[in-house]
């Protein structure tokens, strides 16, 4: 992910009521920032600052198409899998999960012809997943 999460950040950014529309309206098919606005009945800034928070947490894939007329645009589609919150002893957990393909699509190669996405599966931890803890007095 391009930040860390915790689990303040995370109760903040899925806090958003935009932030989970946009989520949910990406998740059924790529969809441009104008089309969100209309959708949200938001603003397209609104929505911009919104998708760029979700890009930010690489909760939302980025695509540039093409239309008839050879104009560019860009699309999102959301790369949120799962989020699984836990409380034990005190303690909250989070568990974030993205979407296999969209991660393995996405990843670059290392110099050694290992991606990312198989350098992630060498760990302990889902690959396109992550994780982070606090405690219930901090929330």
């Amino acid at each position: 992910m391009s930040k860390e999460w915790d689990p303040e950040t995370v109760f903040e950014v899925l806090g958003s009521e935009e932030v989970r529309r946009i989520l949910a309206a990406a998740n059924v098919d790529p969809v441009s920032v104008q089309a969100l606005a209309d959708r949200l009945d938001a603003s397209e800034p609104t929505v911009y600052r919104r998708v760029n928070v979700c890009q930010e947490y690489d909760l939302l894939r980025e695509e540039t198409r093409v239309d008839a007329d050879g104009n560019h645009y860009k699309v999102y589609e959301t790369a949120l899998e799962r989020v699984c919150f836990e409380l034990d002893g005190g303690v909250f957990e989070v568990d974030i999960q993205l979407r296999r393909e969209l991660v393995d699509e996405s990843t670059a190669v290392r110099e050694g012809g290992e991606s990312d996405a198989e350098a992630e599966s060498e760990g302990d931890d889902e690959p396109g997943a992550g994780g982070a803890t606090q405690d219930a007095d901090e929330a």
